[in-house]
C-alpha cells in the first residue's frame, strides 16, 4: 500500500522519479530472509491511496494545517498521472482509492517495513 500526499510544488518528475523509486527498491525478503526483492521481483500488486493529509503541518498551534498540500486542480492530475506511471512500470493494474473520498481502509503490515520518500529529498 502507497499512501501519496501531492504539494502544489510537485510535478510529473517528482511522480516519475517516485514510480521508479518504488518498483525498483528492494524490501521483500529473498530466500534467505533478507530484503533482496523488489515489487517486480516477486510479482507484487500495489494500492495507491490519496492522503493530503501526510502534508500537516503541526508546528503552530495544535491543530495540523494542510496548506502545503495541493489543491484538488493540481493534485488530481498529478495522483492520475503517478498512479499511470506506476502501472505501467508494474506492468499491471493497480488498485486505488477515489481521491479526495472518505474512504476506510485496513492495513495488516506484514514486518517492520514502513518507508517514508520524499522527492524534494532524493539524496
Amino acid at each position: 500500500m502507497i499512501l501519496v500526499g501531492i504539494e502544489e510544488a510537485d510535478n510529473q518528475e517528482d511522480a516519475e522519479w517516485l514510480c521508479k523509486k518504488i518498483i525498483n527498491l528492494r524490501v521483500f525478503d529473498d530466500e534467505n530472509g533478507v530484503m533482496n526483492k523488489s515489487i517486480l521481483d516477486i510479482d507484487g500488486n500495489i494500492l495507491v491511496i490519496s492522503q493530503f493529509t501526510l502534508h500537516a503541518s503541526y508546528k503552530k498551534g495544535n491543530r495540523p494545517s494542510y496548506i502545503h498540500a495541493a489543491k484538488p486542480e493540481t493534485a488530481i492530475p498529478l495522483y492520475e498521472y503517478f498512479c499511470q506511471i506506476l502501472s505501467e512500470g508494474l506492468g499491471k493494474e493497480i488498485g486505488t482509492g477515489k481521491f479526495g473520498a472518505d474512504m476506510k481502509v485496513e492495513l495488516l503490515n506484514n514486518g517492520p517495513v514502513t518507508i517514508c520518500m520524499d522527492s524534494k529529498n532524493k539524496e
